[in-house]
């Protein structure tokens, strides 16, 4: 499977901007046909295309699997109701003053690890377990309490900040249940999440990704 390179709205950001599962890709509005296609293509999955809280950060702000996503509270009545109508499975907004879910959460369909700090709050973290219907592990990758801007999960492996800890790369295969090795986008960034989303079927990278980069990601597409 290849690896798509990809910039939008002029910078390789595009896990900032976006968001995979098995199931779907979630894009903002207004994006050119002809990138919106090639995620498509990459991913083998239609996408979706939604504003978050009146931005288009939907991958810092959404997370999300096959059974559903977690939205932050600032989530329009309009949003929600769009995104239900077109989203198969739990589509709920959690209420919590930390609403970036896509940085503090890092989830695939077996499990998913969260920010210690939000999982202080045991009311959020379980409506964050009921909607993506998994159990959760509070985690760090490399030290760094917002798992999901520092790793991307799919049903079939994880990419981690270089600096991943064996403890830490332990909890995390042991909660996902998928192999994980580390690695940069974009030219050295180690908040993998910026410049990467994927599935099991594909991966779109953001467009400065380089050769051996490229090669770490597709490796792990082939397992």
């Amino acid at each position: 499977m290849a690896v798509c390179l990809l910039d939008l709205m002029g910078n390789p950001n595009v896990g900032v901007y976006c968001l995979a599962t098995d199931k779907y890709v979630i894009v903002p509005p207004r994006l050119p046909r002809s990138k919106v296609e090639r995620m498509e293509s990459s991913l083998g999955v239609k996408a979706i295309s939604v504003t978050i809280g009146d931005t288009k950060l939907v991958g810092v702000l959404a997370v999300a699997n096959s059974n559903g996503v977690v939205l932050p509270i600032n989530t329009g009545d309009e949003e929600l109701k769009a995104m239900r109508s077109v989203v198969e499975g739990n589509v709920e907004r959690v209420p919590s003053r930390r609403n970036a879910f896509g940085n503090m959460v890092l989830a695939n369909d077996r499990g998913a690890v969260v920010d210690p700090r939000l999982a202080r709050d045991r009311g959020v973290v379980r409506m964050v377990e009921d909607v993506l219907g998994v159990e959760t592990m509070p985690c760090e990758v490399a030290d760094l309490p917002n798992v999901g801007s520092v790793a991307v999960a799919t049903n079939r492996w994880a990419l981690a900040h270089p600096m991943l800890k064996e403890d830490e790369k332990k909890l995390l295969e042991d909660v996902l249940r998928v192999p994980v090795d580390v690695g940069t986008v974009n030219c050295g960034v180690p908040f993998v999440k910026s410049g990467l989303i994927s599935n099991r079927f594909g991966a779109v990278a953001g467009s400065l990704t380089t050769g051996p980069e490229l090669i770490v990601i597709s490796h792990l597409l082939e397992l």
